[in-house]
């Protein structure tokens, strides 16, 4: 378990270089940029975020143009597909496609307008339909809907907002108009909620027929150049013509399918180059040169070196960080305590002067996790699955690799603990062994014990392992200490907890109530009950002489020893935390048994098979997906909370490389390279 030591990297070239030597930064992902901290009247940093703005738009573009094409031709991904994450593409791949970015991007623009004008189109459908519901009322009127009259009279067309009579129109009329002496109104159609008219009068009256019209709510239809009936054909026609252009537009924006990959490395060959923008105008340039500052592992910067010495005129300086320089973290460990680094890291970072605690928690996350989860059958689903999983899908993001190999891990562990508990999907083997073969005496026996039956020897065996682990989490800060030589201070803060806290448990354990009400099958003996005692009472005292070291006022020091005292309880809730282990553990045995029962129902039947079969595999699937979340999460508890606060800060720094953040292409570099 190591944090990878860093070294502050200087590196000095042309401008004519800089296009390659970036790149092929980027493509090894080793060294993490800073901002430069050279500025003067020779050395400046160039603005470039237009440029970064234009790749981020290019980018965007290829986006939207691959959602079109996952809208109208969604590429079929099975579960393989989706867990490998990025295609390998080698270097000479990928230079053939930059070569063809700017027709890719020809094509993206297609693709996008082709999906603009589809998308005109349907919403212009909507607005037909809508006209050729207004004009159905009028397809018997022979006039178009914008006639307003002769040189002598003139006409008025429209809708009356209820269904009236003939009578009640003349009347109405006659009641708001009555100067207008030649008036003639026909009904085109009528409804419940409206009455189409045609009016005809003088033109000496059409206002005070107009101003009785709209006294009664009268509104004009849609105006048309022809009669109702022509503008419906019109609109049909149109509206067909619209359907079949959006059939035929479907059909192109399917066949542009065939340019997804290549849009796909659009996306992310502008992301890089809006990356490497970025991270230009963090350089310092001068007319003909540029400095770039950073950090590297120490493992790669010899490589880099090398390789950058061979290819231009360039000058590379390592120095060690300074003691206030925020170094970034890398984590390096082997394949059994990597698979928690995403835990870890989920948490903090180790911050400066920390160590690593990967291996440590790795240690105890796949044991808490196996007794809680503590079945067999479940562990070896798991550690089967995960196991395919990492041979078969070589090409997995890293995370994704690291979160699978854990579960591999916490797979063993669970069936580990399956076995010593004795249980195997449940009591799934004596059930099935005595509904269907009349053998009740047939079961999977426990190695070591059955909590169920036993649950105090459980809890007791439970707050052990607890015990344990803040035990190991003391001894990490311990290790710390003498390694920052603090050697004092890991004294007082430790080796005075342990007399303390362990010179109390032991001293329990010399009391008869004590062991007898927890089932313990020993006590200790009074004379090694004084003795730890005394050891208990040494370890109280010293640290209330020396919890408040740092203060000169004996008064203070001897309060704040008095206080940190008082932090036992602290432990004794820490300990007591570990009780979950025995209820998730029983959790998962109950629930699966009540499956198991609940299945067996029926007896030995044909029906009694079937609901077996489906009971068994719903009930125990939901039971291995909910008390393996709750074995992640409450693990991730005992680790974060109880196990971290004995020693562990975080705050550290993730180490991030400039490197190709891609989403499609993981690019190759050439072995010779």
């Amino acid at each position: 378990m190591a944090v990878l030591p860093m070294k502050r990297v200087l590196i000095c070239a042309l401008n004519q270089d800089r296009k390659p030597i970036l790149e092929q930064l980027q493509r090894q992902g080793v060294v993490q940029i800073e901002d430069s901290a050279l500025e003067d009247d020779i050395f400046t940093k160039q603005d470039r975020s237009e440029a970064q703005t234009a790749f981020r738009k290019n980018a965007d573009m290829a986006a939207r143009a691959l959602a079109v094409l996952d809208k109208y031709a969604p590429q079929k991904k099975d579960l393989k597909t989706l867990m490998n994450g990025r295609r390998k593409m080698p270097v000479k791949v990928y230079e053939e496609h930059v070569q063809k970015r700017d027709q890719t991007m020809q094509v993206c623009r297609k693709i996008l307008s082709l999906e603009k004008e589809r998308a005109e189109n349907a919403a212009a459908l909507p607005k037909l339909k809508t006209q050729m519901v207004a004009l159905e009322s009028w397809l018997s009127y022979d006039l178009p809907l914008d006639y307003d009259g002769t040189k002598a009279t003139t006409v008025f067309a429209g809708t009356l907002p209820s269904a009236v009579t003939l009578e009640n129109i003349y009347r109405q009329l006659a009641e708001d108009a009555p100067q207008a002496e030649k008036v003639d109104v026909q009904i085109i159609s009528t409804s419940q909620v409206q009455t189409c008219i045609f009016v005809v009068c003088s033109n000496s009256d059409a206002a005070a027929v107009q101003d009785a019209l709209r006294r009664r709510n009268f509104s004009k239809p849609p105006a048309t150049s022809v009669n109702p009936a022509e503008a419906m054909k019109e609109l049909q026609q149109k509206s067909q013509q619209l359907q079949s252009t959006s059939v035929e537009l479907e059909k192109q924006l399917k066949e542009n399918a065939v340019n997804r990959k290549e849009i796909e490395f659009a996306v992310d060959y502008y992301h890089m180059r809006a990356d490497k923008y970025e991270v230009i105008g963090r350089l310092s340039q001068s007319k003909r040169t540029f400095v770039l500052q950073g950090y590297i592992p120490a493992k790669n910067a010899q490589r880099l070196e090398n390789w950058l010495e061979s290819q231009f005129d360039v000058i590379v300086e390592y120095t060690e960080p300074g003691e206030k320089d925020d170094i970034p973290i890398l984590l390096q460990n082997n394949g059994f305590a990597e698979a928690v680094e995403p835990v870890v890291e989920s948490y903090s970072l180790p911050g400066k002067g920390e160590m690593d605690p990967s291996m440590l928690v790795a240690c105890s996350y796949y044991i808490l996790f196996g007794m809680m989860l503590s079945d067999a059958a479940y562990g070896l689903i798991m550690l089967i699955g995960s196991g395919i999983a990492l041979k078969k899908l070589k090409d997995m993001s890293e995370g994704l690799r690291k979160t699978l190999k854990m579960f591999f891990f916490c797979g063993i562990s669970t069936t580990v603990f399956g076995f010593l508990f004795g249980s195997f999907f449940g009591d799934a083997v004596n059930v099935i062994a005595t509904t269907f073969f009349n053998r009740p005496d047939i079961r999977l026996p426990a190695l070591w014990f059955e909590p169920l039956n036993r649950p105090m020897k459980m809890l007791v065996f439970c707050f052990a392992v607890g015990i344990l682990h803040l035990f190991v989490g003391l001894g990490a800060k311990f290790y710390m200490y003498v390694k920052n030589g603090e050697i004092w201070d890991g004294i007082c803060d430790v080796i005075f907890w342990y007399m303390m806290v362990g010179g109390a448990i032991a001293f329990l354990l010399s009391l008869p109530q004590f062991t007898s009400m927890m089932g313990l099958t020993f006590t200790l003996s009074a004379q090694a009950g004084k003795i730890v005692g005394m050891i208990a009472l040494a370890g109280m005292f010293s640290i209330i002489l020396t919890g408040g070291r740092e203060s000169r006022n004996w008064g203070k020091r001897i309060l704040k020893g008095l206080y940190g005292v008082y932090g036992i309880t602290g432990y004794l809730s820490d300990i007591l935390s570990y009780s979950r282990l025995l209820a998730l553990g029983l959790a998962t045995s109950v629930i699966a048994t009540v499956f198991n029962k609940m299945g067996s129902m029926l007896g030995n039947s044909v029906g009694g098979v079937i609901v077996f079969i489906v009971v068994f595999i719903i009930g125990h699937t939901m039971n291995l997906a909910i008390n393996a979340l709750g074995a992640y999460v409450h693990t991730n508890r005992l680790e974060f909370v109880e196990f971290f606060g004995k020693f562990y800060d975080g705050g550290g720094r993730p180490f991030e490389p400039f490197a190709v953040h891609t989403k499609y292409y993981k690019i190759e570099e050439d072995d010779s390279e």
